[in-house]
């Protein structure tokens, strides 16, 4: 028999590849024989660096960086084996969990690092680069980013705009006269979930602003400051469209990479997806596991799990998904391909109980044991 597991982490407890070989424990209890293939899944947020490179045989890469409240700050970021391409997390340089609460402004939290981690990567080979960009400090539109890459971002005394924000408000000019010759070399392929544009009511600003710690008058000014931005930008790229879906990403930086380099904004499922080839893995598997750390009727609003599921759809194969917790409403993750969904919990423990990584993997293994169990004992195959 064989076996494909693409289980997304369970965020604070397991990662991808450790939730899979714990399915996979399970199984081989079961079916000694089995051929049971572990493979990485992500959405492109939290956790897809460490997920495509760890389960691509690449090698994570450390970089001192600049911090969203421009402090020093390590961050990292993956190298796959071709060498070339480069798995990068924004929330890695400029993530809002980086920031204490007390602390968090978006008038001065920057991505400068974000483009510090993009040069580093660019400088030792890399050309194609994966970009996940949620959970954001910023709201600078992408500035910083850019300014570390070479462009130059500059007041009325053509001096580089300072950090945040305050830097937009104080933006005269755009100058591309120092950007690093390679980045035209450079595709990025950039996850993005949102829809949101860079301006107005669904505009960065109104939507996300007030959890990066805008208040509303920050908001109102900040949002003039990026559509000034975004009609200053056309000077360098008059294809330039702070409407397009996405580019109110991460404070703008979706407008940022489609603007300003050689981008596409796209699902973080789908390119996941297609990076690990995990279609060729389904093709002739006898059944396929998925799986996240909660199930619910979010599940199916195009997370790993449904992405997994809809592939081997494609090839009628049987679909079960593993989580640490379902709601009532994960029975829509059924009519999206998953045949049956099981929650690991044994009993009941506290939260933390639940989450230590040990008990976690301990309660995989015996799920997928009794889950597999019951398949053979139905008939599956041997």
């Amino acid at each position: 028999m064989k076996v494909v597991t693409a289980v997304d982490s369970f965020k604070g407890s397991l990662s991808s590849l450790e939730a899979g070989e714990a399915v996979r424990e399970g199984i081989l209890a079961v079916y000694p024989d089995a051929e049971v293939l572990v493979r990485p899944l992500a959405d492109g947020g939290e956790g897809t660096a460490q997920a495509l490179t760890l389960g691509m045989r690449g090698k994570m890469q450390s970089v001192r960086v600049t911090g969203p409240l421009g402090d020093v700050a390590d961050a990292s970021y993956g190298i796959l084996r071709d060498g070339r391409t480069a798995v990068v997390e924004m929330s890695a340089a400029a993530g809002i969990t980086m920031v204490p609460e007390e602390k968090r402004n978006p008038m001065h939290t920057t991505t400068y690092g974000v483009g510090e981690i993009l040069r580093d990567a660019i400088k030792k080979g890399c050309r194609e680069f994966v970009v996940g960009i949620g959970g954001s400090a910023t709201n600078d539109g992408g500035i910083g980013m850019l300014q570390a890459l070479g462009y130059g971002f500059l007041d009325e005394n053509g001096q580089q705009v300072p950090f945040g924000a305050e830097g937009l408000r104080r933006l005269k000019s755009i100058t591309d006269d120092g950007v690093l010759p390679e980045l035209s070399e450079c595709h990025f392929r950039v996850a993005c979930d949102v829809t949101n544009p860079l301006c107005g009511k669904s505009g960065c600003s109104a939507v996300f602003g007030p959890q990066k710690g805008a208040t509303p008058e920050m908001i109102r000014q900040m949002d003039g400051w990026l559509s000034a931005y975004a009609q200053m930008s056309r000077n360098i790229n008059p294809a330039a469209d702070e409407t397009y879906p996405g580019t109110g990403a991460a404070g703008g930086l979706g407008f940022a990479f489609l603007t300003f380099t050689n981008a596409a904004l796209e699902s973080g499922v789908r390119i996941v997806l297609e990076e690990t080839h995990l279609e060729e893995y389904i093709r002739d598997a006898d059944v396929v596991v998925t799986g996240e750390g909660r199930l619910d009727g979010q599940t199916v609003m195009g997370k790993a799990p449904i992405g997994v599921a809809r592939l081997a759809k494609k090839y009628g194969k049987p679909v079960i998904a593993f989580s640490g917790s379902v709601t009532p409403d994960a029975k829509a993750c059924n009519e999206h391909g998953i045949d049956a969904y099981f929650p690991i919990l044994r009993s009941v423990v506290t939260l933390p109980e639940a989450m230590d990584a040990r008990n976690a993997k301990q309660n995989m293994a015996d799920t997928a044991q009794q889950v597999f169990r019951l398949y053979r004992a139905a008939g599956g195959p041997i």
